[in-house]
């Protein structure tokens, strides 16, 4: 074992001791960002109280090209784990706890690699990221801090991800009118057969959208998430509450696809609302989004990291192309680990990324 891989590991186990789960968004700016503060010497630490749970640390040693960014909120444990989350245990290949691989590993190896050398450096931890509420993110862009590219840290084996998808939640609302449910009906009557036809319309439509194309990735992804409404089986349903989600490609419009979603309901839904959205990466138009993966490419190639496929997945690495930058995804572990019951990481994929980091930072980064 390296000693870049053991000092590591050593990291990531004070950083999985920190309780960091999200919800319930209690997190402050000190536990974690404590022990942040303390390890990495010779920087400007920044550490900023944003509201609701959300923290960012911005660290900068000398004139960095580069900035990392790495979220530190976990989703919360299931009753499936064997063991204590918050206890990192080490096995042969791997070590096991809540967010090693998603994506306190990464948080661990950057503060190790910056230890290891002089080298410029900016890092940016955020704890706002499974809240859907992105608000460490969005107070630094407000800044205007200049970096000619952003790496995120998310689980992707080691390879830097050029372009995913977007997402868009939205909730909607019907109404009908309560009755009983013996008598010929009118297609209004039930707001639950309103939403029901809704979906109906809804699922056509993706279908339709199959073949659409970006980067490796093919069709719209959509999810009906949930369905409430009705009182019982012989009464006619006053109201009712779906929520659904989709993913559009990078070269899709998110409002004209919100419009055509809420156009198939039929009376119109008594409340239509967009309750969250992440860009894709790239963000723009066709032309404009080819026109900045190509950019982050050229960054992958320079810092000499291999370029891995488009992902499925939601970083917030878009967020940063919106606002301009070049960004790409990049970091160890596989995403099938995240947000599961003994969460874990390979060894092997610390050790990678960790002495690619080291790399990037003696060049001067």
């Amino acid at each position: 074992m390296t000693e870049l891989l053991e000092s590591t590991l050593t990291h990531l186990e004070k950083l999985v001791s920190f309780d960091t789960r999200n919800p319930p968004r209690a997190i402050t700016t000190g536990g974690i960002f404590d022990y942040l503060r303390a390890n990495l010497p010779g920087f400007d630490v920044e550490v900023t109280d944003h509201g609701a749970g959300a923290v960012s640390l911005y660290a900068v040693r000398g004139t960095p090209k580069y900035l990392f960014n790495v979220h530190l909120d976990t989703v919360p444990d299931s009753p499936h784990w064997s063991a204590d989350p918050h206890v990192m245990r080490r096995l042969d290949d791997r070590v096991v706890g809540l967010g090693v691989c998603d994506i306190k590993g990464a948080a661990a190896a950057l503060v190790a690699a910056a230890n290891a050398t002089d080298g410029d450096a900016a890092f940016l931890f955020s704890s706002d990221e499974e809240a859907n509420d992105p608000r460490c993110i969005a107070a630094f862009l407000a800044r205007g801090i200049p970096y000619e590219a952003v790496l995120a840290a998310e689980p992707t084996m080691g390879e830097a991800v050029l372009a995913h998808r977007g997402i868009s939640s939205v909730l909607m609302n019907f109404k009908g009118r309560a009755g009983h449910a013996s008598g010929k009906q009118d297609a209004a009557a039930s707001a639950l057969h309103q939403a029901m036809r809704w979906g109906g319309r809804a699922l056509d439509h993706v279908e339709s959208l199959a073949h659409a194309r970006f980067g490796g990735l093919t069709g719209l992804r959509f999810n009906i998430g949930r369905v409430e409404g009705g009182i019982k089986a012989n009464m006619i349903a006053p109201e009712a509450e779906l929520r659904f989600g989709f993913r559009p490609l990078p070269s899709m419009d998110i409002d004209q696809l919100l419009a055509t979603f809420a156009g198939f309901a039929e009376p119109a839904a008594a409340h239509f609302e967009e309750t969250f959205r992440g860009p894709s990466l790239p963000s723009g138009d066709i032309a404009r989004a080819e026109e900045r993966r190509l950019a982050a490419r050229d960054v992958a190639d320079e810092l000499g990291l291999p370029i891995g496929n488009a992902v499925d997945f939601w970083t917030e690495a878009s967020l940063f192309s919106a606002a301009g930058h070049t960004a790409l995804v990049y970091g160890p572990g596989d995403i099938a680990q995240a947000h599961t019951a003994d969460e874990f990481v390979t060894l092997e994929q610390l050790q990678h990324y960790v002495a690619s980091v080291h790399h990037i930072l003696q060049r001067g980064a």
